[in-house]
């Protein structure tokens, strides 16, 4: 590795990017340009402004924009940061190629797909397609139906994605996470099969498809794979602690003829095991990298320190975990407060009149959010928001184009740019009146059976019940072929046709759905191409609302915690922390447990000064019982003097006060020291039981009060003997 100037020596002039903006940890990560670099960027602490550095710099250096490979797990990430690093440097940074890994699949793929047997023209299919194609096999192969209690679509498409996601065989997968379904074992394998011939012979692909052909491209083209990695000389890859197996092997085999790869992520922040990423890849990568270099960036740019305190805190018990600490120098600011409600109502009480206060102190509405577990944990508090005339948003729901009515729209844009497209073909006959599915089914496999699809289908000879609409059809398609149409032309012309199928199929809601087909509108006078258009959508799909500016939204955010990762805001309420909900009861032990904690440091680690973790003291069962529950155990084994708690004055619904602490420089008020046990008291080998992990063995003592148990159910638990609340048995 070529030696890099000390910030003491650094050469800037007004040509250059100044590099004395970024903090040390910041400038190694941006000028070490050469060999595997893994960079471990706690929460909130730059490292997008490190990536936009990095850009800029490697420019500076003389590296050309299209030798550089910027992958992030959002189109609009790596817009934000090219845009960025063209303000530090020139225009030129837009011609870096920077985008997702599904997005620079596609393009890799339309390129060199021939070498799979692909045409350049596949369809990009998303998860509500692949549920489509799934429905009509098993109807085709006499899946579905009578009194076989076969999986549903969506069970079934969970197999086949999660198989390839965790690069598991799907028989492996059934066994292991669908034993119940064991028994349709062979069916499933059948289905399996069938569904990826089915889109290799219609030219389609679904998000899992893109991945693994970019992988087979590397695996089995040594002329595509050495062309590829000496293209993209520099590789930077964001949020690295969720890629899945298979993205970790593209990155390893892009870059092997040079390891000029920076990874960039936090191993605290890796939640997204459900969607088949690998906390593991971001542990490994200096064993998968020799010689990587390890740079921690740790001082945090968002919280105040007391909240940092409380976030260190948490994750200090990880099993495994690169140690890092985070620091603000921005000074004051509060701990985080901690309440305790009778019940999930008396929570959401607490959480409103919070926000009311927080508003009154001049905190914007949208600048305030409330995070749980799961999207059913937020339901009392949003009637409670409800009565109380507060506006909000919950986080999670349909994408802009997942709709069926936008997916009508699109049918007609796709069979353009893939005139085999069968999905699109089926979707659009039936919305001809008096077209049921097997007719539209026939009529399909007619035309795209031929050599021109549109030719074919103009020749087709209609029935009487629905000549005047299949004439119809047939015009519009002859219309929009031979025009020239831009994409916004393209749209007129086919919403004119649309317009009266909407409002019929559509006739309970249809003015509350035009102004999704209006803002399509809008979308699509920004594309030159059709194709460019329709892989967008497929790829990165646009938010319903995303057109509203955030300061103009006006209204609180709820949220799970998953869809707030990425995001801060002014003050965060942290609810449903209760023994059985955070963690999941389904996380007793292992990996999920860990996943678990690390959820709570990402929600905790979006509050830059005003941080509020509530849980009921009562929750109802499933079966309508009430039962008294405790605090999350991740809270339990926190230090106290990192929190303060809140406590209920006179039983009123509106009072709620401090509950006074000592200072941070005394012990905390409860401990009682005749109560201690020491160190000495325990041995390697020892039994001991928890008030939550249950019993577990001794395996390590670390002085001065610290020690590690294997619990019998929760595994390797590192314990404080100040806070622990350990019996020797």
């Amino acid at each position: 590795m070529k030696n890099e100037p000390t910030p003491a020596n650094r050469d800037v002039s007004p040509a250059t990017v100044n590099l004395d903006e970024l903090n040390e940890a910041q400038y190694q990560a941006v000028t070490t340009t050469e060999g595997p670099v893994l960079v471990i960027a706690g929460a909130g602490s730059g490292k997008t402004r490190t990536l936009v550095y990095r850009v800029a710099h490697l420019m500076q250096q003389g590296v050309a924009p299209e030798n550089i490979l910027l992958l992030t797990f959002t189109r609009k990430a790596s817009q934000e940061m090219l845009w960025r690093a063209g303000r530090l440097l020139n225009d030129s940074c837009n011609r870096v190629v920077g985008g997702t890994f599904h997005g620079t699949a596609n393009m890799l793929l339309r390129r060199y797909g021939s070498c799979l047997g692909f045409g350049s023209n596949f369809t990009i299919i998303d998860r509500a397609d692949a549920e489509g194609i799934i429905n009509l096999l098993k109807t085709s192969l006499g899946l579905s139906g009578g009194s076989k209690q076969f999986p549903s679509k969506r069970a079934l498409i969970n197999m086949i994605s999660g198989a390839v996601n965790k690069s598991m065989e799907i028989d492996d997968l059934v066994y292991q996470h669908y034993a119940h379904l064991s028994e349709f074992l062979d069916d499933i394998l059948s289905l399996q099969k069938h569904y990826r011939d089915f889109k290799f012979d219609n030219g389609l692909m679904d998000y899992d498809d893109l991945l693994v052909n970019w992988k087979r491209l590397l695996q089995e083209s040594p002329e595509v794979r050495k062309a590829i990695s000496d293209r993209y000389s520099h590789i930077m890859v964001d949020e690295y602690q969720d890629t899945n197996l298979i993205q970790a092997d593209i990155v390893r085999l892009t870059a092997f003829t040079h390891e000029n790869v920076m990874v960039v992520g936090d191993d605290s922040q890796s939640i997204y095991s459900f969607r088949g990423a690998d906390f593991f890849n971001i542990m490994r990568f200096p064993k998968i990298f020799t010689n990587t270099r390890i740079i921690k960036l740790e001082e945090n740019y968002r919280s105040t320190q007391p909240i940092l305190s409380f976030t260190n805190d948490i994750i200090r018990n990880a099993a495994e975990k690169y140690t890092k600490t985070l620091f603000s120098k921005t000074e004051g600011g509060h701990r985080p407060l901690l309440f305790a409600g009778r019940d999930e109502r008396d929570e959401a009480r607490f959480v409103v009149k919070k926000i009311r206060q927080l508003r009154q102190s001049g905190i914007e509405i949208e600048e305030i959010a409330v995070l749980f577990r799961s999207g059913f944990h937020s339901y009392k508090l949003e009637l409670e928001l409800g009565a109380e005339g507060l506006d909000f948003e919950k986080r999670g729901g349909l994408k802009l184009t997942e709709s069926a009515h936008m997916k009508d729209v699109l049918s007609y844009m796709r069979v353009l740019t893939n005139p085999g497209d069968t999905l699109s073909w089926h979707r659009i006959l039936l919305q001809i009146d008096k077209v049921g599915p097997k007719t539209a089914q026939k009529i399909t496999a007619v035309i795209t059976g031929s050599g021109d699809p549109f030719q074919a289908l103009a020749e087709y000879a209609a029935g009487k019940t629905w000549q005047e609409g299949f004439a119809r059809l047939t015009g519009l398609f002859e219309d929009l072929r031979d025009k020239g149409y831009s994409p916004a032309e393209l749209y007129d012309n086919v919403l004119a046709y649309y317009q009266p199928i909407f409002e019929q199929l559509f006739a309970d809601d249809h003015p509350k759905r035009q102004k999704d087909l209006d803002q399509l509108k809008s979308i699509m006078a920004g594309y030159q191409d059709l194709q460019s258009f329709i892989d967008d959508t497929a790829l990165d799909p646009p938010e319903t609302d995303q057109h509203i500016p955030r300061g103009q939204r006006e209204r609180l955010i709820l949220s799970t915690i998953h869809s707030a990762k990425g995001l801060e805001f002014e003050a965060v309420f942290v609810i449903g922390l209760a023994e059985g909900r955070f963690p999941h009861a389904a996380a007793v032990q292992g990996e999920g447990w860990e996943e678990e904690r690390r959820l709570l440091y990402v929600a905790a680690t979006r509050a830059k000064k005003h941080l509020y973790l509530c849980y009921p003291k009562e929750l109802m069962t499933p079966d309508r019982q009430f039962k008294r529950v405790g605090m999350s155990p991740f809270l339990a084994e926190l230090a106290p003097d990192y929190y303060e708690r809140l406590a209920e004055e006179g039983g009123g619904r509106q009072d709620y006060a401090y509950v006074p602490v000592a200072p941070q420089v005394q012990a905390p008020v409860h401990r009682e020291k005749k109560q201690q046990l020491a160190l000495t008291d325990f041995a390697k080998g020892s039994r001991v039981i928890h008030p939550f992990f249950g019993e577990g063995t001794v395996t390590r003592l670390s002085a001065p009060r610290s020690l590690d148990v294997i619990f019998d159910r929760h595994g390797l638990k590192t314990l404080h003997l100040d806070y622990a609340k350990l019996t020797i048995l």
